[in-house]
């Protein structure tokens, strides 16, 4: 009976380069009990798929510890209490669309059309709540205890001053010894070769023994026994002086390799650094500082202006505008109120704020992002799959070309012994495939760490990979082309001005919380309107709210419903079928026996939908609105924006739709709010989730933006195209400085001193080439 499956995640320190971590993969999985290995240089971790066995997790721990690394146990995944998304009572899809939460009352506002007038739309499910599906504690906390080394050697700077690191003193020693060779050489030049030899061993101990550690592990063929071969065969023909130089050297390249992944590694690590530690949490009427992480759900914090915001929550009293850019770079601050969401990380302005916590420090924002590029970065893509398979053969080949270089000439075409062993010797060190295997992961890990710094979450390279290749997006409408809440459009005045229109209909709404009510509210607060007090209020079931106003009987609902309390002129019906056929709901204002005005309301686009759509467009992408919303208002968003329309689609319709796509040859991105869209994303080459911070979306879509701009799926295809260009040029940086010294080396121009320089000289150039994109400015798609 085979016991259960178990998984482990380990950070590995010192692990700086692509032979870092072939070693470690070949040594774990040859253990038995090893179902599964998966190694990330870049993330520097390592997960493992394996039995449940009390004996195999020290034997784990001992193997990478014996190749000269230093593991450190991270916590797996657990359930973590659920986040608590707010969000408007959405609109039902019966008849009665205005629903006051305070009381029940029904009032039929949109009562001409019973389709979603409002811009509501299927892809909400029915109540239209977002929900969180993380359900998972994405923590990555490090154990304090490490499991320690059975050489103590530290293969690479991970924090702190390079000098400081057990690598960085390894090459002071090996640069001081050799300095010291060279002042005694020429003092004593008879004792030369002996001197070298000895400078030389200071550094290729740790080397060799690094290197016959892997060996019996199952790698023969690591750079550090090529160097060992290299510098030992060096020795033996009599060019110590250079042996030792090249193992400085190779030091020394080692040491910048090691500073270059940290550097990339650091890159994503440093959006945790955003979080403030500390925080003014509320109890019993005082405030009191606390650790940030011990922030519990629902508790009530302060945060003063100026402050970081120490924990996802929502506004419960007090508005400020709030500086987003840090976690989704957004450039403008965003004003928010009461019920608006912040994030961990986020600044606030200029007024303070009571929050309360929504998300667990181990499950905020900002942990979340960081947790999703660290798992992204180990998911492999199709192009550094198949560079780690050519590895596999390319270094035996390298090996194989070197000894037929050294025993070939003389043997058959009497060619002197050390100048060709001297020769196979520096193809050895030129053939080491670190720069190779490098190029694709760090370029990637590069992109996904400077995606996540700009609000574009991506999961894993393969995503990142096909994602440039897109030729058709296909967007959801409502909360992902649309803001996904109705705004007033238009205030008309019949019998009186539009701000007393605006005035009555804001007194009769007061209280509700219902999106149709809210917009009417918030057009009130931005125009400063005085709302007066409304008297006697109520509802009349399916039809509308009544209540006395300043002395006046007062009633607004839908046109509909207007006609049993007043006589629409056909001048006044005309105006309200044309609202409608924007794709707008009327309600009608009845004042003094009259219709007194009009408002209407309509979800409108977001500001950068159009720019957004148009630079898909000058890029050659095909785009098309699919939605559950009604034909009529899905047609006038539709028309507005320029975009194709497929409308009164269910779950399975735009499943089906985004198939037709592909099967005309178009490589298609759905775009959608990660739920009710969750076929038509499984569908499509990529599913992109839009929107409202990190929660729903990475469950189902395959990449997902954190502000929610419709400008950020051109970004995530140019993000793809660059990555792609970089990876191109690192191979071609890795292959062609090989090819160069190698051809070099066979003429007699260039030796061992080149050789390492090609190696490690071209690992550095590629991993820095790399890390460009952390610097790539994002595409600004003009609004």
């Amino acid at each position: 009976m085979t016991s259960p499956t178990q998984q482990s995640r380990y950070r590995v320190e010192g692990m700086d380069c692509a032979s870092c971590a072939a070693k470690i993969d070949t040594a774990v999985r040859r253990l038995q009990g090893v179902e599964d290995v998966s190694v990330s240089v870049t993330a520097g971790t390592m997960t493992i798929k394996h039995q449940s066995d009390p004996d195999l997790l020290p034997s784990i721990a001992k193997r990478v510890t014996g190749l000269g690394y230093k593991l450190f146990p991270l916590p797996q995944s657990n359930a973590a209490a659920p986040r608590v998304e707010e969000s408007d009572q959405a609109c039902g899809c019966g008849h009665d669309h205005h629903t006051h939460e305070s009381d029940g009352r029904n009032h039929g506002h949109t009562g001409h059309d019973h389709e979603h007038d409002h811009g509501g739309d299927h892809d909400h499910g029915a109540d239209g709540h977002r929900h969180d599906h993380s359900g998972h504690n994405h923590a990555s906390d490090e154990r304090d205890a490490s499991v320690a080394g059975l050489h103590g050697h530290d293969h690479g700077p991970t924090s702190g001053p390079w000098w400081k690191s057990a690598k960085g003193r390894l090459t002071i020693a090996s640069g001081m010894a050799l300095a010291a060779a060279c002042g005694i050489g020429k003092l004593v030049p008879a004792l030369d070769v002996w001197i070298f030899s000895v400078a030389m061993l200071v550094g290729l101990l740790p080397i060799a023994r690094r290197a016959f550690m892997a060996a019996r592990m199952g790698t023969p063929f690591s750079i550090e026994m090529l160097m060992t071969i290299a510098a030992i065969g060096a020795v033996i023909i009599g060019a110590s002086e250079e042996a030792a130089a090249v193992v400085f050297l190779f030091l020394i390249g080692e040491l910048l390799e090691g500073v270059a992944a940290g550097k990339a590694r650091a890159s994503i690590q440093s959006l945790t650094d955003l979080v403030p530690k500390t925080a003014l949490i509320e109890e019993n009427g005082k405030t009191r500082e606390v650790q940030a992480e011990s922030l519990a759900v629902g508790a009530i914090i302060l945060v003063r202006p100026g402050d970081r915001v120490p924990a996802d929550g929502v506004i419960v009293s007090g508005e400020s505008a709030i500086d987003e850019a840090p976690v989704t770079g957004e450039s403008t601050p965003v004003r928010k109120g009461l019920d608006a969401s912040v994030f961990a990380g986020t600044v606030n302005g200029d007024a303070a704020l009571r929050v309360r916590v929504t998300a667990a420090a181990s499950d905020n924002t900002i942990a979340r992002v960081v947790k999703l590029v660290e798992e992204a970065q180990e998911s492999k893509a199709p192009t550094e799959r198949f560079i780690d398979r050519f590895s596999r053969y390319y270094t035996p080949g390298v090996v194989v070309v070197g000894a037929l270089v050294a025993i070939v000439p003389p043997l058959f075409l009497g060619g002197s012994w050390n100048e060709w062993v001297y020769k196979g010797l520096a193809i050895l060190l030129i053939g080491c495939p670190c720069a190779l295997v490098i190029s694709t992961p760090a370029a990637i890990a590069a992109s996904l760490s400077s995606g996540a710094r700009r609000g574009l979450l991506l999961k894993g390279g393969a995503v990142l990979e096909n994602i440039g290749k897109v030729t058709a997006v296909a967007f959801d409408k409502t909360g992902t082309l649309t803001e996904g809440k109705p705004k007033v459009t238009d205030i008309i005045g019949l019998g009186m001005n539009e701000t007393d229109v605006l005035r009555l209909a804001a007194a009769l709404e007061t209280g509700s919380s219902h999106p149709l009510a809210r917009a009417i509210l918030d057009r009130a607060a931005e125009a400063g309107t005085d709302i007066p007090q409304v008297i006697d209020a109520k509802a009349i079931g399916g039809k509308g709210v009544s209540g006395t106003v300043d002395g006046l009987d007062v009633f607004l609902g839908s046109p509909q419903a207007a006609t049993d309390h007043v006589l629409l002129t056909s001048e006044q019906s005309a105006r309200i079928a044309a609202l409608n056929d924007e794709g707008k709901t009327v309600s009608v204002v009845v004042a003094k026996g009259a219709a007194a005005g009009l408002l209407a309301m309509r979800d409108e686009p977001r500001a950068d939908t159009a720019a957004g759509l148009k630079a898909l467009a000058n890029a050659g992408i095909k785009t098309i609105m699919l939605t559950g919303d009604n034909q009529r208002t899905a047609q006038a968003i539709g028309k507005t924006l320029g975009i194709e329309v497929r409308a009164q689609l269910l779950p399975e319709d735009k499943q089906r739709i985004v198939g037709e796509l592909k099967r005309q040859g178009l490589r298609v991105a759905k775009v959608g709010d990660g739920i009710n869209d969750a076929p038509a994303l499984a569908a499509a080459d990529v599913g992109i989730a839009m929107g409202g911070g990190t929660d729903v979306a990475l469950e189902t879509a395959d990449a997902a933006v954190l502000h929610g701009r419709v400008g950020d799926v051109i970004e995530m295809i140019d993000l793809s195209k660059r990555t792609m260009s970089n990876i191109g040029q690192n191979i071609t940086i890795a292959l062609g400085l090989k090819g160069v010294f190698l051809v070099t080396t066979i003429v007699g121009i260039t030796g061992l001193w080149p050789a390492i320089l090609a190696d490690t000289g071209a690992t550095v150039l590629v991993t820095m080439n790399a890390l460009r994109l952390l610097a790539l400015k994002p595409r600004r798609v003009a609004v």
